[in-house]
């Protein structure tokens, strides 16, 4: 018997037939098995169609390896247009058997309209937990694991949208995920999702339904790798009898963004409280003028401290710990981006009520996306109705961000400290907290978050994106970790 299966999802798109043709031809295909919500005739030799529902769908899954008989399967998650050669997939089976993986992918090129990109892929850890992970267009997966894992951790069942992460989760607990930094097939004319897409899928009202099944399966996962958390860990935070000058200071890390600081800081300086506060404005080294603007404003406002780190090494972790240990910081330190806004004079009121609501280690607000002139553009308000008190802290390992504005009790974080980086840092941040701290949450815009050319996550390559999500992997891996020695302590 030849080694493999193809299963690819039916398509009327009109590459297919010869999508078909291609894989039907390689002497390592026993045959291809494709997907249909409907009947469909199709005439390729050694193809079948398989009635069922959508391929991540447990109904489907089920039903596939139920009648596959060849030790590994060749899976298209998309109808999309892939070109590999023989040469490229004994590759790939090779490389599959030979290090025993349980699932395997490789990098591959992208043609669009004649012209070749490259597309790497990170390589899989722990933390790669995100239902998103890019796997590519291809993915070879062992039968037998596949099987095993479900035999061994159980299916969960009924499942419309996550059946195949949850089939990757459980396989992973014991067969190692493979990544070949070998590009072995080309997708053409494929379409990329825009940044906004991307990026803020998760948090989408329409993806709700998917995204709960994603969270039933990455906490069932937790369980099993014994990183989950039970709720009734989570603790208040100790109030200190510590003085602070004030009761609050809003942080604004900033280095060249002359355009926007200025309505940053009046933005904070419109705040009306019951309390005290002041602006701690991290300078660090700007070279494009913001240093001047923000020397005058500071010689206008006297509660606008404005401060120029020794260091030339700082990311914006480390601007936040210059002004956590500064001695003019608040018992609560409230974040705002130097591009952003508050969305009215009474957040601040707002995120301190909260922290002193129930003794929060840390809250988090909502907030608007915006363009540079303040129009709201797709996806609009991103409120994090994910998060919830009972599963939050766990879903949080799953997700790419927790929401903004972000205020955190002062004398916490100086024990805990921010990475000195200048992304993931707020991320690995809270996730640290919820590990041990109870967090809430604001679901009412609090924040303007502008998307423009100046932010630093904007128009990102595909090196530095994977570059930035591995880095994300490395703190679930690492947060991960500490949950398991957590829970061998209980």
């Amino acid at each position: 018997m030849k080694p493999l299966t193809v299963v690819i999802p039916y398509s009327p798109a009109p590459f297919f037939e010869k999508l078909l043709f291609g894989f039907v031809k390689f002497p390592q295909v026993e045959g291809v098995v494709i997907v249909s919500q409907e009947p469909v005739h199709i005439e390729t030799p050694r193809c079948r169609v398989r009635i069922a529902g959508s391929l991540p769908s447990h109904e489907t899954l089920k039903l596939i390896l139920g009648e596959i008989q060849t030790p590994y399967l060749l899976l298209l998650q998309g109808a999309q247009h892939v070109s590999i050669e023989p040469e490229a997939l004994e590759r790939i089976l090779e490389k599959g058997k030979s290090s025993k993986a349980g699932l395997l992918y490789s990098d591959f090129y992208e043609e669009n309209k004649g012209e070749k990109s490259l597309h790497p892929l990170n390589d899989y850890q722990l933390g790669s937990v995100r239902d998103d992970f890019d796997f590519g267009a291809l993915t070879l997966w062992s039968v037998s694991s596949v099987r095993n894992a479900l035999k061994k951790y159980g299916a969960i069942p009924n499942l419309q949208f996550a059946s195949l992460y949850d089939f990757r989760l459980k396989v992973s607990i014991d067969h190692p995920v493979i990544h070949l930094q070998e590009l072995l097939y080309c997708v053409l004319g494929a379409d990329k999702p825009s940044d906004s897409e991307r990026m803020f899928a998760y948090v989408d009202s329409r993806n709700f339904n998917v995204q709960k099944e994603m969270e039933t399966v990455f906490t069932d996962y937790l369980k099993k790798i014994h990183a989950y958390l039970s709720p009734s860990h989570l603790k208040e935070v100790e109030q200190t009898q510590e003085s602070f000058p004030v009761e609050a200071s809003v942080v604004i890390p900033v280095r060249n963004r002359k355009e926007t600081i200025v309505e940053a800081v009046k933005s904070a300086l419109s705040q009306e409280t019951d309390f005290s506060f002041n602006i701690i404005v991290v300078d660090n080294h700007s070279t494009d003028g913001t240093t001047a603007i923000l020397s005058n404003l500071a010689r206008q406002y006297p509660h606008l401290k404005h401060i120029i780190p020794e260091r030339f090494d700082l990311g914006i972790g480390g601007c936040w710990n210059e002004a956590l240990h500064n001695v003019g910081c608040g018992r609560y330190a409230v974040q705002l981006d130097s591009d952003d806004l508050y969305s009215a004079n009474r957040t601040l009121q707002i995120m301190v009520d909260k922290l002193l609501q129930q003794n929060f280690a840390l809250v988090i607000g909502s907030y608007t996306i915006v363009d540079s002139t303040l129009n709201e553009i797709p996806p609009g308000l991103i409120d994090h109705r994910e998060w919830t008190d009972e599963n939050g802290h766990n879903n949080a390992l799953r997700i790419n961000g927790l929401g903004a504005p972000r205020a955190f009790n002062t004398d916490l974080m100086r024990k805990i400290g921010f990475q000195n980086v200048s992304y993931g840092e707020d991320y690995e941040a809270a996730l640290r907290i919820c590990r041990e701290y109870r967090i809430g949450r604001i679901y009412e815009n609090l924040y303007l978050c502008r998307r423009w050319s100046g932010n630093t996550d904007a128009g990102l390559g595909i090196e530095e994106r994977n570059r930035n999500d591995a880095f994300k992997d490395k703190i679930r891996t690492f947060e991960i970790l500490a949950r398991q020695k957590l829970n061998q302590r209980r």
